[in-house]
């Protein structure tokens, strides 16, 4: 019987399809019949199980062969989904093949067949994740030079600062999606691990095969084998969530960003417009940044999550109660949410609105007043510090209470005359000429990204 994943309400604001496919009920009970299949595989490699019972537990280890709707009621009394899955597998091998299903799931444990199912899951998650982040790195890049000279506003508690590019801010949004994609490239070896452990994690069952068995098991899912069990260490989970957990962070500072900079006040940057996006029912015109609060919303609802995570990590003994099932929808959840965000993210970094010229405009709402230090930097070699402050402080003063450009101040202050000449007034007080080292933090953002992607 095979069914589809049910589709949520609001699944196609927040999740990625494809990543919903990895984690719907067919792909659970998928990834842990790719597991019994592959332990049948790897026991008549070594010799365990005879090869003739192989094809009969293949043939019957295929998630349509299931009825989901049972399994879940079945799940309420076992206590997990590996026991029904495999009474289920076991009434489908013995139908064709009587004698083959004496040897399914032989020496395995519930909790092995869940967790490398799980493990299978996530090495398909992190694929779709590291690709995602890869084309957003690539098309943030592309941004980040396209302004690498784009002036606007810096602000630091949301007020007008000092000068930085586009390109620069974009190029902190870079930064962060490379030291992701790095942190996943640097777990992988740890996560994509086996677990197989048997009833109490000795593999006492299967007697001196054990250790071939799950070396041959291994190779046959393509994980590599850890230097023991792990049924109640869950660190590589966690740390997985943990990257996770920073993946949303991240774009919600992508996506916080993006809409503070899209408010009626600023009206700088935008989301990609598109028919019906981001209206409101009341207020025709609205342009709402619908895109930035699912990064914003992921970025809110991860942490919860991943709390759940961290405090499932002191589990019981040799086989956990509860702790454990706390962590079967936390994860998949997880993944599911940052796999929207990034989908957001890319439609956001690709076709990015932006409007220059509001953005000198905006420069300008001050009168001059954020390029002050600018001036007093160089006056103050010329008069010193203190002095250059409190000239400058005091002609700021001025243009705030006269209403009037700090440049013209400047310009009527004999002070600052005496020191600095028009054409150097001009300079000091252009947005452009005080730009730092925007260009070659970009410089260095871009290049980082290359490194990792070559």
């Amino acid at each position: 019987m095979n069914q589809r994943p049910n589709n949520q309400l609001f699944d196609a604001y927040f999740t990625a399809r494809d990543m919903r496919e990895v984690f719907c009920d067919q792909g659970r009970v998928q990834a842990m019949l790719d597991f019994e299949a592959a332990l049948a595989r790897a026991e008549a490699r070594v010799g365990l199980i005879p090869q003739t019972a192989v094809a009969a537990i293949e043939a019957a280890c295929q998630a349509g062969h299931y009825d989901f709707a049972a399994l879940g009621e079945a799940i309420a009394t076992a206590g997990n989904s590996a026991i029904p899955l495999v009474k289920a597998l076991g009434k489908q091998i013995a139908a064709n093949d009587a004698e083959a299903e004496r040897y399914v799931h032989l020496g395995a444990t519930s909790q092995d067949v869940m967790d490398s199912g799980l493990v299978l899951q996530l090495r398909r998650a992190m694929e779709l994740i590291e690709n995602d982040l890869a084309r957003l790195g690539e098309t943030l890049a592309t941004q980040a030079w396209r302004y690498v000279a784009t002036p606007l506003a810096g602000r630091t508690w949301l007020q007008h600062a000092t000068p930085v590019t586009l390109g620069m801010k974009i190029a902190g949004w870079l930064g962060a999606v490379t030291r992701s994609r790095q942190r996943l490239r640097e777990l992988k070896p740890r996560l994509l691990v086996l677990q197989f452990g048997g009833a109490s994690g000795t593999l006492a069952a299967l007697g001196d095969q054990a250790l071939p068995i799950a070396t041959a098991l291994a190779e046959e899912l393509r994980l590599a084998l850890p230097e023991q069990p792990w049924h109640t260490q869950r660190d590589r989970l966690v740390e997985f969530g943990a990257v996770l957990g920073l993946i949303a962070g991240s774009l919600g500072k992508f996506g916080r960003d993006i809409s503070l900079l899209m408010q009626t006040e600023a009206a700088e940057v935008f989301e990609p417009a598109a028919p019906g996006k981001g209206g409101s029912s009341t207020m025709p015109h609205k342009r709402n940044p619908v895109g930035a609060a699912v990064l914003i919303g992921a970025a809110t609802r991860v942490p919860g999550l991943l709390s759940t995570l961290f405090s499932a990590m002191p589990q019981e003994h040799e086989r956990s109660l509860g702790l454990w099932h706390a962590e079967w929808e936390t994860l998949p959840e997880i993944c599911c949410l940052v796999s929207g965000s990034l989908q957001q993210a890319l439609l956001l970094a690709d076709r990015l609105e932006v409007d220059a010229v509001r953005m000198a405009r905006n420069l300008d709402l001050t009168q001059g007043l954020v390029l002050a230090e600018a001036v007093s930097i160089v006056l103050a070699q010329r008069v010193g510090r203190d002095s250059a402050h409190h000239l400058l402080e005091h002609c700021c003063k001025r243009a705030v209470a006269e209403q009037r450009h700090l440049r013209e101040v400047l310009g009527d202050e004999p002070q600052v005359t005496a020191q600095l000449s028009e054409v150097e007034l001009d300079r000091l007080l252009d947005p452009a000429h005080y730009l730092g080292q925007a260009h070659t933090w970009v410089e260095r953002a871009v290049a980082e990204h290359f490194a990792l992607t070559a």
